[in-house]
């Protein structure tokens, strides 16, 4: 664990992205720590062994984004979203997770993780990740897209015909929003790109959403992967 910051300090003040990163692997958490080390703008603050360290440190810590294992001794990475969600804390959650975890993914997801990186991930698809998490949108690699659509349904196919069908019922507009939420993209950078102004980008995602039947960011992101409209595709 490194030492706390002063009280004063202000989370991104300095340009600076802070993430606390927990695994109780150390070798895990040495490796993802030193890709993460290499990326300008990038700092791992804290790190954790294990579900009560990391809640601790996200409850004192400031943070940018945190970076959960979802398997972990004495409270698991679910269980410390679940506490994080319940207590208000805000930083954005991504999971790390291995093709054995399938089981919690959708648990996750309900509770509001906004990203998932397999541990063996391309590391730029991590700093990539770990960026667009710290600006307000939400991340995955393109395997764990790949991987989390085929585990959301009983068919890929069905999924896939699922989605088209839904963004076919979109404007052009919508379809634009719906490329940027799967591409990861925070609100601000979809404002930027489409030159309209943040409030409303805002606006046209809840109508977006409810359009989608989708509770939350990632839900829209999956169904812009099912649909052919994530990163990579």
């Amino acid at each position: 664990m490194t030492d706390p910051l002063p009280a004063s300090a202000a989370p991104g003040r300095d340009g600076v992205v802070r993430v606390l990163l927990a695994d109780d692997d150390l070798l895990v958490r040495a490796g993802i720590a030193g890709i993460l080390a290499t990326a300008e703008g990038i700092a791992v603050t804290a790190q954790a062994g294990d579900g009560n360290e990391a809640l601790e440190a996200a409850r004192t810590r400031l943070l940018d984004v945190v970076l959960l294992d979802i398997q972990m001794p004495r409270l698991d990475g679910i269980a410390v979203l679940e506490r994080l969600q319940r207590e208000g804390v805000s930083v954005p959650v991504a999971m790390l997770t291995t093709f054995s975890d399938e089981r919690y993914i959708a648990e996750a997801i309900r509770l509001g993780a906004l990203g998932f990186f397999l541990k063996s991930d391309d590391p730029h698809h991590l700093i990539a990740g770990v960026r667009a998490l710290a600006a307000g949108g939400a991340a995955f690699s393109p395997r764990v897209g790949r991987w989390l659509v085929r585990r959301q349904s009983r068919t890929r196919l069905d999924r896939s015909l699922r989605a088209q069908a839904l963004v076919e019922g979109l404007t052009d507009r919508q379809r634009d929003l719906l490329a940027g939420v799967g591409q990861g993209l925070s609100n601000a950078q979809i404002a930027a790109s489409l030159h309209l102004a943040e409030g409303t980008v805002k606006q046209y995602l809840s109508a977006l959403f409810t359009a989608l039947g989708a509770e939350n960011r990632v839900q829209a992101a999956l169904v812009a992967f099912e649909a052919g409209l994530g990163p990579d595709q």
